[in-house]
């Protein structure tokens, strides 16, 4: 059974740091691109992040250009996004998503990814 955890949410201060995970069960995320996204009550998911297959482009959308950070870890077969410098904005629920399909150009919408997590979430407090 094909299966995607986040991990790594949890109560953070302004300024802090923070490190969510994506790991899959059932296949490797080494082959997929996966995409990050935010959702808070009463507004609609929206992405924080991605990362290709293959060459592992990244994108990051202008609001979290200079504190969000995705990568790769091949071995673990995990995908991490790092947040610096947190700010009360950036609380919300965080999925992680794969597809095998989507490029850079793609990856900033949540349609058509093949498959999401269940979230974890970031609470943002001082």
């Amino acid at each position: 059974q094909v299966q995607l955890v986040e991990s790594g949410g949890g109560l953070v201060q302004p300024g802090g740091s923070l490190r969510l995970s994506c790991t899959a069960s059932g296949f490797s995320l080494n082959d997929y691109t996966v995409g990050w996204f935010r959702q808070v009550p009463g507004k609609e998911r929206e992405v924080v992040s991605c990362i290709t297959s293959g060459v592992d482009l990244t994108y990051y959308p202008e609001s979290v250009k200079d504190r969000f950070g995705i990568f790769r870890d091949g071995a673990r077969k995990t995908v991490y996004l790092e947040i610096d410098n947190v700010r009360f904005e950036d609380q919300g629920m965080y999925y992680c998503a794969s597809s095998d399909k989507h490029t850079l150009q793609d990856c900033r919408w949540p349609a058509g990814w093949s498959d999401w997590g269940q979230g974890t979430q970031v609470t943002v407090s001082s």
